[in-house]
């Protein structure tokens, strides 16, 4: 499996990718409400194929399934069953998250569904712009991204997940597990987890490629990552690449697989027994 291209994000395109990112909350709900549910909240995000970004499958009452997509070719909400019954909604119209998230549940209705949907994930007020050029070079810079991702994915050792989009962030990414095991807090409960590693993307302002160890060791920041990548321990711990300085390496999809395979060389030993 080789690289491919890192190619450029489309120019003033925040007002769209905003939009996307409010649409987003607005979908996953859905899947929140009724996919069958995975480990690590797998079935809420929503994953890159041809056409944009797709639910998990959702098991419908009276059999088949439900699998909702944001097609950022058509530049539509797409809910199809695997009966063959389709019905669509625009992303065009400049709705506002709300009422965009109240016509998507009307039209989950009609496939007989009906839950407790999270809507506080979609309540925003603002009227919305979707530029479709800066949507479908999203499309096709995220693709490539993705495809560099799953080059790393493949070449580690050990369980990963899934690359997906979570909505509440919009950022691509997925996580490597190590064999340490440690406890958090997750809605007023003490879970244990699994030490992980992070590596993702992240589309808005300036665009950057993270990768952030949980938990997180200060002494890994000792060791230097290649320009120009850096550490970054503000807010968030971990370490920040930025895709337009990125771009202007001369190989740019061999400097993101470098640094990903750098941070993973540093951090894997922190997060694995013995």
């Amino acid at each position: 499996m080789k690289t491919v291209p890192l190619l450029q994000m489309p120019v003033d395109w925040e007002p769209t990718r905003a939009t996307l990112h409010v649409y987003a909350n607005a979908v996953g709900v859905i899947p929140r409400a009724h996919a069958t549910p995975r480990d690590k909240w797998w079935h809420i995000s929503l994953k890159l194929d041809d056409q944009g970004l797709a639910t998990d499958a959702m098991p419908l009452p009276g059999g088949g399934e439900l699998t909702i997509r944001m097609d950022l070719r058509n530049h539509e909400v797409v809910l199809a069953s695997t009966s063959g019954e389709t019905r669509s909604l625009s992303m065009q119209d400049g709705l506002t998250g709300a009422v965009f998230g109240e016509r998507l549940i009307a039209l989950v209705a009609e496939f007989g569904l009906d839950g407790e949907y999270a809507t506080e994930k979609f309540a925003d007020d603002d009227k919305r712009t979707y530029d479709p050029v800066a949507a479908a070079a999203y499309m096709d810079a995220l693709v490539n991204v993705d495809h560099n991702l799953a080059v790393h994915r493949a070449s580690l050792e050990g369980p990963t997940g899934p690359l997906q989009v979570w909505p509440h962030g919009f950022d691509l990414a997925f996580e490597w597990f190590g064999t340490r095991v440690e406890s958090h807090e997750e809605q007023g409960e003490t879970v244990e987890a699994p030490a992980q590693l992070n590596l993702g993307f992240y589309p808005g302002g300036r665009a950057y490629f993270y990768s952030n160890p949980w938990p997180f060791d200060a002494s890994i920041t000792s060791n230097p990552l290649p320009d120009p990548a850096q550490w970054h321990t503000e807010g968030w711990e971990g370490s920040i690449l930025y895709y337009d300085e990125l771009l202007q390496s001369p190989d740019p999809a061999a400097r993101l697989l470098e640094y990903a395979q750098v941070v993973h060389a540093v951090a894997a030993p922190t997060l694995t027994v013995g």
